[in-house]
This record gives C-alpha cells, structure tokens and sequence, in this order.
C-alpha cells in the first residue's frame, strides 16, 4: 500500500479564521473582514480544486459540513479522520471547537466494511492531542511514522497509534523563525510529504543534530530527499500530497502558491515523479493556517 485515488473532502457551511487555533498556528492570518464574502470565495477555491482533481482522475468523496454547528475548520477532515490498511483512527483535537468536526455518519456513507476503528478522541479530556496527518506524517511503504512535538502531538498519544496501526515511531522537534523568535511548527503536515519514493522536507526546520541524523537515516532506507527551505515550508511547499489517479499515475498535488514557490530544479524532480495538480486557494491558507494537504483524507 503506498498512494490512493480515493480521497474524502468536506465542503465547509462555515469557513473563518479560527480564534481558537492561531495561538500556536503562525501560518494563520487574524484579520478577516467581510466573513460572507471570504466564504463565498473559499467556496469557490474549494470547487475549483475539486473539479481539477476529478479530471485528473482522482476519486473525490465530498461530504457537506455541518449546518447546524458553525466549525471554522471543517474543510481540513485529515485532522480528525485517517484510513489505513482496514484501520480508521479518529483523532483528539486540540481546539474546543474543532471536536464538533468528528462526523461518525461520514464514515458509515463510505460504506466502509470490516474496518476496525480506533476512537482517540477521548483523550482530549486528558490534554493528549494528536490531530491525525496533520500531527503524522506516513510513509506507508515502509510502516514508519513522522511526528515532530507540539501542543496539538502528544508523543505518548502519538506512540499509541503506532503501535495499533503497526508503524515504527520517529519523533522530533520542528521549529520555523517567527517575528524573529523560534516557534515550534504545529503540524508535521506543512514541514514534510511522503510520496512513493520520494520525501519532501524541510530539514532546516530541524535544529537538533541527533534527531536530524534519525530523521535522515530513516527517510533514505527507501526514499529521495526533496529538501525545501523554510521561506517555501511557510509558503505551503511542505503541505503538499502524493496521489494517484484510477489509472495507477502518480499524481503530485499542491496550491498555487507552494508551486511558485519552488524552483525549477526541484519542480523538475517532481515531474520526474509524477504530473503536478496546482490549484490557487490564497483565501484558505491565509485565513486557516493550512493548505492543500490539509484538505485531504486519504481512502484506503
């Protein structure tokens, strides 16, 4: 099992900058005027991605967001939903109003059977977050995962699910320059993405000598490194995902601006992976704090 084509996405009924994620979210913006404006145009960004990633032949389950309670991140499911080789894990949130994201009727609609469902969410009550591939990155060839440390990955929660979904643990410290002080990046998601044979990271953002060594040692068991620096992580090229269409073609997919982001040598690289899908979506990164990547949680 290493990419998917089958992927599910939820089309917000709300969409603002969440108060209650940008403490420790530095890619967030604070200000958002003209709320019914701004959703109308994330609506629009959201359309547009999803129309480009079906006519590349992806499998695109979109589930409507909840009318009745306001979740300002419901377009990010990969937070509180991930699929793994008949596994489903539902994850603990760190912020109050995104628990009321977890939908279990979403999981009954993909008439998914014989899964065994492993229920973190409970553990928010003990102050244990893990926020699913935001928190973890997977490489699902090699059954190891990726955590860097921060309010929203309990490394005691995070060694839990590895041990239930069968992955060998790698944790380490991330951290991006902010105001001109250190901060610790909140999710692995925007530092680093695991394709088939390929890893893009951002190894500056790794200060520690030891943990970059294991992280590099265990990334090149069977991977090539694709190293961004921070200015492309904070511009998104990080947050990106590795799919692959019903034809079994490798399809590399990022916003707009990530894309503009890298240069030509390494847009070359992804090339030779895979056929790149980029789709502009300024309003959601700037106003959520995430991206494409973001969006997206994988079937399998």
């Amino acid at each position: 099992m290493s990419l998917t084509s089958k992927i599910l996405m939820i089309r917000p009924k709300t969409f603002r900058s969440n108060e209650q994620t940008i403490g420790d979210n530095f890619f967030q913006k604070k200000e958002l005027k003209n709320t019914n404006k701004v959703f109308k145009q994330v609506i629009n960004e959201f359309e547009n991605f999803t129309k480009k990633l079906i006519k590349n032949d992806i499998d695109v389950k979109i589930f409507e967001g909840n009318e009745l309670v306001e979740n300002p991140d419901e377009i990010f499911p990969n937070n509180w939903i991930a699929f793994d080789d008949n596994k489903i894990g539902i994850f603990s949130m760190y912020a109050k109003n995104r628990r009321t994201e977890i939908n279990y009727n979403h999981v009954l609609r993909l008439n998914i059977n014989n899964y065994k469902i492993f229920d973190y969410s409970k553990y928010a009550e003990k102050n244990l977050f893990l926020e699913g591939t935001g928190s973890v990155v997977l490489d699902r060839v090699n059954k190891k995962a990726y955590c860097c440390e921060s309010e929203r990955s309990s490394k005691k929660l995070f060694l839990k699910f590895c041990d239930d979904f069968e992955y060998k643990p790698v944790y380490f410290n991330a951290y991006h320059v902010v105001r001109n002080k250190k901060r610790k990046i909140y999710h692995t998601n925007v530092m680093m993405s695991i394709g088939d044979k390929l890893c893009v990271i951002c190894l500056d953002s790794v200060d520690d000598i030891n943990q970059k060594k294991k992280l590099i040692d265990n990334i090149c068991d069977s991977n090539t490194i694709l190293e961004i620096n921070e200015e492309q992580m904070d511009n998104f090229a990080g947050n990106i995902i590795f799919l692959k269409s019903k034809k079994n073609e490798t399809q590399i997919v990022m916003s707009d601006r990530a894309f503009r982001s890298l240069k030509n040598k390494q847009l070359k690289t992804l090339e030779k992976t895979g056929n790149i899908i980029k789709s502009p979506i300024p309003k959601i990164e700037n106003y959520s704090g995430g991206s494409i990547r973001c969006m997206i949680a994988e079937i399998f």
